[in-house]
């Protein structure tokens, strides 16, 4: 699966109204922008340190990266000290972010481990729920693992179980994101020993649950996932609580996870968007205007993605509350 996931990426530009999904980036400006400034702040609460790395995984087009440096020139001493790197493994995507972003991505890398020493910003929008999942389903009172033979599910007894359930219905099914919890275990312990933060927003569960979360996208509508590997957009629920502990246990400090919804009003998402409508309406671009405003409304609002999608900051853990997770 991990393979199909990797030959996917790299054969298309699966973004936007042409493509199989769109993100929060191709939603709104605003929201880069939010993220821009909130990296700004979170610099700001690291001490201003001359120079630090502002990396993004998985940055797609290169849209919510262009977005954030626009919001990041308005704190001029950020905007000078911040190196951009890209963790992109795609090369058609790594051609699409080279020319929206120019000479600003001072590199890009194939692998986290690649990343320049020293303190960082790290942004991971809908990067976790891309990486490869393990399913267990409980057939007579036990686990078996779900295996991928022929185009088909096939469940045999494993041959490392992580921890599970003791006692499950028949038929349940358990996910264990072990990839996304080792990503998130090395870049706690780097943000530990180095400082800094990683903010991942993604949609996926606050708490353990069972459930089949496994799916897969295609021209904006459901895809069997097993039908055509590498044709189509395959993912999973990021589990949240467990990427937190990861962080913990690697000695960084975990913050939320909570509604991304919730945190992007924090951020002032709703009051930019308000500002962008107006100057579109002023400008006689109405429609614009519009569209501006459901955005907005859609990456906020419970019924869109304001609940589903999540926001959780690992950081060192001297450092004060990043903005947004402040407690209600």
């Amino acid at each position: 699966m991990a393979r199909a996931v990797a030959a996917y990426y790299a054969a298309r530009d699966p973004f936007g109204a042409a493509g199989d999904f769109t993100t929060a980036p191709e939603i709104s400006q605003a929201f880069g922008e939010c993220l821009g400034l909130w990296a700004a702040v979170t610099w700001q609460q690291m001490g201003s340190p001359p120079e630090i790395v502002l990396a993004e995984l998985g940055p797609g087009r290169g849209t919510l990266m262009a977005d954030a440096l626009r919001a990041a020139a308005m704190v001029p001493a950020f905007r000078a000290a911040l190196r951009v790197h890209l963790v992109e493994t795609s090369p058609l995507l790594r051609a699409a972010q080279a020319a929206r972003l120019g000479d600003a991505v001072a590199a890009w890398h194939a692998d986290i481990a690649a990343l320049p020493a020293g303190p960082a910003i790290i942004l991971a929008n809908e990067f976790f729920d891309a990486l490869p999942i393990r399913q267990f389903i409980r057939r007579g009172g036990a686990w078996l693992e779900r295996h991928v033979e022929a185009g088909r599910f096939v469940a045999l007894p494993p041959a490392d179980a992580p921890p599970l359930p003791a006692a499950a219905p028949e038929g349940a099914i358990a996910e264990r994101a072990e990839a996304g919890e080792a990503v998130a275990a090395a870049l706690a312990a780097r943000l530990r020993a180095q400082g800094g933060a990683l903010l991942a927003l993604d949609y996926g569960y606050s708490e353990p649950a069972l459930g089949d979360s496994l799916q897969a996208m295609t021209r904006h509508g459901p895809a069997d996932p097993l039908a055509a590997p590498g044709t189509v957009d395959v993912t999973a629920h990021v589990p949240f609580a467990a990427l937190a502990e990861a962080g913990r246990a690697a000695g960084a400090a975990a913050h939320g996870p909570l509604p991304m919804g919730l945190f992007l009003q924090r951020l002032g998402l709703a009051q930019r968007a308000a500002i962008l409508a107006r100057a579109a309406a002023t400008a006689g671009r109405r429609d614009q205007a519009g569209l501006i405003l459901s955005g907005a409304e859609r990456l906020t609002a419970p019924e869109g993605m304001g609940r589903l999608f999540k926001a959780l900051c690992l950081c060192h853990p001297a450092l004060p509350i990043p903005p947004g997770f402040e407690a209600a």
